[in-house]
C-alpha cells in the first residue's frame, strides 16, 4: 500500500473521462488500497482514480459515519432526488471552497472489487460525495459549477 500523489487542477488527466475497469485482479485490489491511503493521508472524504493518474471509472469514499470504507467500480447513478446546496472543495483544488447546489438523495449501483454488483443509496453528504466523485471520472470538476469559488485556509477546507 502507497500514499499516492493526487494530481491537482490543471493537470489534464483530470479533465478526460475514464475507462470502464474489466478487469477484477490484485493490481486493481492494489490500486483501491492506495487510494484508501492516499484518501486517508489527505483528510478527504472521497477520491476517485483519475486524481491519482489512473483514467478508470473507480472511486473510494468514507463520509466518517461509521460505516467506513465505500469502494465503487463502475458507478452509475440511477436515481436522484431532492436538492441540497452546500460548501464543496475537492483534494485536487487546494485552498478553495465553493457552494454548490447537489441531489439531496442518490442511488448509486456499482461493483466491489470482487466484480459483485452492489446498489446504495444515500442522502446528504453521501450523495453530495457520490456526485463529486463521478464528475471526476467524466473529467469534471466541483468549480465548474461552484458559485461563490473563494480561498479558504487549510483548516477550514471542506473536503
Amino acid at each position: 500500500m502507497a500514499i499516492r500523489k493526487i494530481f491537482e487542477n490543471g493537470d489534464p488527466c483530470l479533465r478526460k473521462t475514464s475507462k470502464p475497469v474489466l478487469l477484477f485482479d490484485d493490481r486493481l485490489h492494489s490500486l483501491l488500497d492506495d487510494m484508501a491511503d492516499t484518501l486517508y493521508k489527505a483528510n478527504g472524504v472521497g477520491l476517485a482514480a483519475p486524481q491519482i493518474g489512473f483514467l478508470k471509472r473507480i472511486v473510494v469514499i468514507d463520509i466518517l459515519d461509521g460505516n467506513g470504507l465505500i469502494e465503487m467500480i463502475n458507478p452509475k447513478i440511477l436515481a436522484c432526488s431532492g436538492e441540497q446546496t452546500g460548501p464543496e472543495g475537492c483534494l485536487s483544488v487546494p485552498g478553495f471552497q465553493g457552494t454548490v447546489t447537489r441531489p439531496n438523495s442518490v442511488t448509486v449501483l456499482f461493483q466491489d472489487r470482487n466484480g459483485e454488483t452492489r446498489q446504495m443509496t444515500g442522502s446528504e453528504l453521501f450523495a453530495r460525495a457520490v456526485c463529486h466523485e463521478l464528475d471526476h471520472l467524466d473529467g469534471k470538476l466541483y468549480i465548474d459549477i461552484a458559485k461563490n469559488l473563494e480561498a479558504v485556509q487549510p483548516e477550514e477546507e471542506d473536503k
